[in-house]
């Protein structure tokens, strides 16, 4: 049987039963903008792979963060939660500072803080243009920036950056959302390039629609329209955006680097 992680060690059962899959233990992660939908399912999924997760949250966020990190702890995960602004420079600066003096070094870094502001460009403000960009694109420089020296200094980092199917096929009425999202591919790609000598790896998981609870709470005539255009047939479900990003930020993922894992069911092949 093959190993999700390459190399990992498995207990071989009869089959349709459980693998067991060694965890990749003593790292530390950070997750942007991981209190989110998927990013809850992301901080879980590297939390039950061995890794120290640290969730970032902005501060109208403060009191959700509190319930957020209990319920993490009701599931037998001890998941960090911290503030920041990641559309603040100085704020990420900071952040990375604090948390490589009490974490020691932080090896696993995921950009998953988004919003959109949808409508069509001839009736997009600028402000929501701006907005979107500066959220969903400019918080990855920000935060990579911010840790990147670490990595460099260590020889040792994995770095993953949620896009979005929208990204990769563009999307009506998410012109700043698909641009941001696209943007972020390109970033990845020459960023890997520029670290892949030195035990770093940088790619992007382009979801496509996700069983979130914002989309199951939309009328259910609009999810089995959006459902009917997926090949497989089905939403997302948000633990497998966790698996895949688990996937690439572990040890033995270390040879595929400028890379997208595009989990969306067969909806954008291109």
């Amino acid at each position: 049987m093959e190993s999700f992680f390459p190399n990992a060690t498995i207990n071989k059962r009869p089959t349709g039963s459980a693998v067991t899959v060694q965890p990749d233990t003593g790292h530390v992660a950070v997750v942007t903008g991981g209190i989110g939908g998927i990013g809850t399912d992301i901080c879980r999924s590297l939390a039950k792979h061995g890794n120290k997760v640290i969730a970032t949250y902005i501060s109208f966020e403060a009191e959700r963060a509190i319930e957020w990190q209990k319920e993490r702890l009701e599931e037998g995960l001890d998941i960090h939660v911290v503030e920041c602004d990641v559309t603040n420079f100085r704020a990420c600066k900071k952040m990375a500072k604090e948390l490589e003096l009490q974490f020691r070094s932080v090896d696993i870094l995921v950009n998953c803080a988004g919003i959109t502001r949808d409508a069509t460009l001839k009736k997009m403000e600028a402000e929501n243009w701006h907005a979107v960009l500066k959220t969903n694109l400019d918080s990855v420089f920000n935060v990579t920036r911010s840790f990147i020296n670490g990595m460099v200094k260590r020889q040792y980092g994995r770095i993953i950056n949620i896009s979005s199917v929208n990204g990769l096929k563009g999307q009506f009425g998410q012109t700043n959302y698909s641009a941001a999202k696209a943007g972020m591919v390109g970033f990845t790609k020459s960023l890997a390039r520029e670290l892949a000598d030195g035990g770093i790896t940088v790619n992007t998981v382009s979801p496509g629609y996700v069983g979130t609870s914002m989309v199951e709470a939309m009328p259910k005539d609009i999810v089995d329209s959006i459902v009917a255009k997926i090949p497989v047939g089905r939403l997302a479900k948000p633990s497998e955006i966790g698996d895949a990003v688990a996937f690439l930020a572990h040890t033995n993922s270390g040879y595929i680097t400028g890379s997208d894992i595009s989990v969306n069911g067969g909806l954008f092949m291109g």
